[in-house]
């Protein structure tokens, strides 16, 4: 039976994860990665693990935490190997990478993490950037973990409005109070 797709070989395999991370956002997990790499039929989940581990372990990628990105090496390798992929598969990822990079922005914009204190309660810490400029920057003592997931799930899903609701908030001056006798 013929191969499926223009990826045929751990090579082609490799300089297609290569392209998808030069053009990566930023720091992407192997499930968007994966999610990218099968804009081609002969790509599969096994050796793409295997192909991401190779290129860990030789340097060309990096992972931190459940994320990957390119290093130097890999972003020499992929200038160099780039117009050996075929130009309908580099076509396909770049429409695809255009979601994800997408994605990645907001996802860099918008900022939560819960911190735990030893009295059970927890910091909820939310951040709102615009181009690495804080816009907003607070921290809320939450009594529990349960009301800072919501709270965090509630400030990631509408941050602008929440932004915008607290600088309405705090700009609009207070009614004068007359002194009553």
């Amino acid at each position: 039976m013929a191969p499926v797709g223009f990826i045929q070989n751990e090579l082609d395999l490799k300089l297609l994860v290569l392209y998808i991370m030069a053009r990566a956002a930023g720091p992407i997990t192997f499930l968007q990665l994966l999610e990218l790499a099968l804009c081609d039929a002969g790509v599969d989940y096994f050796s793409l693990t295997q192909a991401v581990d190779h290129m860990v372990e030789t340097g060309q990628l990096s992972k931190e935490d459940d994320r990957y990105t390119i290093t130097d090496k890999g972003r020499r390798n992929s200038e160099i190997c780039q117009s050996s992929l075929p130009y309908s598969v580099r076509m396909h990822c770049d429409e695809n990478l255009v979601k994800v990079n997408e994605a990645l922005r907001r996802e860099a914009q918008i900022q939560s993490r819960i911190e735990d204190n030893p009295d059970g309660t927890c910091t909820l810490h939310l951040g709102f950037h615009d181009v690495g400029s804080p816009l907003l920057e607070l921290s809320l003592l939450v009594p529990g973990r349960p009301q800072a997931i919501a709270m965090s799930h509630q400030f990631q899903t509408n941050p602008s409005g929440i932004y915008h609701s607290m600088i309405s908030l705090l700009s609009t001056p207070e009614p004068r109070k007359e002194n009553v006798p």
